[in-house]
This record gives structure tokens, sequence and C-alpha cells, in this order.
């Protein structure tokens, strides 16, 4: 099939969230002899750069070139409209212009979106099979920010979401076939009512990349992987450093904390002025970092879909700690499979356990990995991939019919 793909980030390097998952999807695509198109923005000459490194993997790419502050301008303008801001930060006039050309001059068998703000580019499309990963439910992570920020910010947050929500029920609807990238994603989708056609696949990790290794771990270091201007990781760890790194250092003096991360803000950087905490800043590779710790911790308290960071470190047998609502993105149990808390007082407790009950650390570490290899393997979500497009290819063959779906 000639597929035209289009994502919200240039899909490479996948060494961030919202590059890994369309990554995986158009390697598997044009692995399996498809032709993919992949179409999306650089917001620099770097990115631009590192993203032609997609074509390996492809059989063309398009780049809509922006500037930062021209998309932030376009994020204002649509403030007082109810054209989501978010949609004015993913667009690209470049962009829009290459993708009417290619559906004018090619023939193509689906359009497959990631990203319910580049959806914008094809809704308005119906004669060619179309498929939207929402991966998230963005709305819903707008509405938590709100849960977060002081007044009257609050309010711009709130009426991002409320567009947002009228924009995911609209887009929807204008689509073959919507998905998600969990089960609990897929339910706050179907419980929009509009009578589309869904369903959800996970993320998966590169179990080989991500893989244990034959060395000694320190037994009180403990770490956390993410970007750090990222608001929710920002979060949640001023709130551990402030809650339960007090707790833990009364009970283990010894212990350190490693927060682990690109372009880190100032109030982060000032958290390494904790007695035992270190801020490293942006590192080559995370592994090493996290294969030394003895757990992860991933107290997040605003978080939709999976959280790729808490899959690698179980891949690599790294126990991990994590908040009730981060732990729903990850097809593992709790207290079997990784460790869940939402207390500072539970935090410490549980990773105390680990830290000082080597046993339980091993047993975490190998069920961790078990899980992994077997519900999160990017094959076996693949696999449901490619069942997901061809039932959204049906569902288009029965529209253009005028059977009902």
């Amino acid at each position: 099939m000639n597929i035209l793909y289009l994502c919200h980030r240039f899909p490479f390097p996948p060494k961030r969230g919202g590059k890994i998952r369309p990554f995986n999807m158009i390697r598997h695509l044009s692995s399996i002899g498809h032709h993919v198109t992949v179409g999306s923005l650089a917001r620099s000459a770097q990115e631009a750069q590192e993203g032609r490194g997609i074509a390996p993997y492809c059989a063309s790419h398009e780049m809509g070139h922006v500037k930062e502050w021209v998309q932030v301008a376009r994020m204002i303008v649509r403030l007082p409209v109810q054209t989501p801001s978010s949609m004015g930060f993913f667009y690209s006039p470049e962009l829009a212009q290459r993708v009417q050309d290619l559906l004018l001059s090619k023939t193509w068998d689906l359009i497959f979106v990631h990203c319910s703000s580049v959806a914008q580019y094809v809704e308005h499309v119906q004669n060619i099979p179309k498929i939207l990963d929402f991966g998230d439910m963005d709305s819903h992570k707008w509405f938590e920010y709100a849960n977060y920020k002081p007044f009257p910010v609050s309010l711009g947050y709130l009426l991002e979401g409320r567009k947002l929500l009228a924009a995911e029920k609209r887009l929807a609807k204008r689509f073959d076939l919507c998905t998600a990238t969990t089960r609990a994603e897929w339910e706050t989708l179907n419980g929009y009512g509009v009578g589309a056609d869904t369903d959800w696949f996970p993320n998966g990790v590169d179990a080989e990349f991500f893989c244990p290794i034959d060395a000694p771990y320190d037994a009180d270091t403990i770490s956390f992987v993410g970007r750090m201007d990222y608001y929710p990781n920002q979060e949640c760890m001023a709130r551990f450093c402030t809650q339960v790194w007090p707790l833990l250092k009364a009970r283990r003096p010894s212990l350190t904390l490693m927060i682990v991360g690109a372009n880190p803000t100032a109030a982060v950087r000032k958290l390494g002025a904790l007695e035992g905490v270190t801020v490293t800043g942006s590192v080559a590779d995370v592994r090493p970092f996290i294969r030394q710790s003895a757990l992860m911790v991933a107290p997040l308290a605003i978080a939709r879909g999976t959280q790729n960071k808490i899959l690698e470190a179980m891949a690599m047998g790294v126990p991990v700690v994590t908040s009730t609502l981060a732990a729903g993105g990850v097809d593992a149990e709790p207290m079997v499979h990784f460790a869940v808390a939402d207390t500072p007082q539970a935090y410490a407790q549980a990773i105390l356990d680990i830290v000082e009950r080597p046993a339980e650390r091993a047993r975490l570490a190998a069920a961790g990995r078990g899980r992994m290899l077997s519900h999160h393997t990017w094959r076996r979500s693949m696999v449901r991939m490619e069942e997901i497009i061809d039932r959204g290819i049906r569902s288009f063959s029965q529209r253009i019919r005028g059977v009902p779906v």
C-alpha cells in the first residue's frame, strides 16, 4: 500500500515519547512492504538534519520547517476562537501545501495520522481510508494541568482543554477508525459517545536495546528519567524532593537521587542543591544511569497514556516505583511487576522495601523484565496495529458503498 503518515513531531531520532511510537509504526509498515511517506514538522536546522535519518525506514519524507516563536504566535491568535491553540502550534503552511500536493499527485491506499493536532491537514479528505491514532486524549491532559496552575492561568488551560475536547469529538467522526495507546485512553475516547469506530494498541519497548547487564547496581542510588522541560516531570520531581526525599534521607542517609533528563529549568537545577540529589541535564545514553540504580521512581501526578520510561526501566530489569495514575498506562500488575504508591509515606516505604531487601529487588527485576517480553514488545503491538488497519480499510469500503458500519 501507499501510506501517507502524518505526525506532530518528526519521528527521528526516536529518543522521546512523541517520536518513539510513530517511528516504530513507520519502521514496521515499511518492513512488511508498504511504501510510507512521512510528513511532519522540523523546528530547527538541527532537528531537520537529524530527522533526515528517517530515510532508511520509509519511502520518502516531507518536512514543514517552522520557527518556535512563529508557532507560539499561532497559538496566541487562536486564543479567542474555537480552534485549539495546540493546533496552531502544530500548523505549518509549508507542510499543508506539501500534503495537498501529495494528495493530488499520487494514489493513496491509506492516510495514517498520529496525534490529533495534525489531523487538521487531512480531516476533510473523504475518498481515502483514514485512521487517527490519538495516542493520548490530549484534552484531558490540559484539564489536569489546570489543577496545578495558579489562577488565572488555570483558566487558560481549562479553556484549551474544552476546545480540544470539542475538536477530538469532531475529528473522531471524520476518520474511519480512531485508536489510543492504552485501554484507559480508549475508554475515554469511547466515552465521547460520537459513534466512531475505535480500538487501542500499546506502546512497546526495544527489549534488546533496553536489556539487563551483568554488573552490580548501587543499593544507595535511585533515579528518575525524563525531559526536564516537560511540566509533568518538573512537577513530580519538585513534589518528590519536597515531600518524599526528607523521609527517605531520615531513614537511610546514604541514599542518593539522580534526576536525569534534558533541558532542566532553573527550578529543577535548584533541586541539585539538596543533599544527595544530582541533576545531570542531557546525557548521551540514559541506560547506564538506570542500570546502576536500585530502582527508578516515576511519581507522576499528571500522566496520560504510557510512560515509556517505565517500560524501559522494567525491560532493563530495574524495579519501578510509580503512581497509580502512571501505572494505568502499563499492561502489568501493581505489586507483582512493579510497585505503586500515591502518598509520601507510601512512596518512601515502597522505595526502602526494594533498597533494603535485595531479594525483593531481584523478584521485581525479573518479573518486570518478563512482563515487558510478554506484553510490551513492539512486535506484539504492531501485529495488533496491522489488524486495526485492515479493519479501518474495511470500514472505509463499507462507508463508500453505503453499507452500515
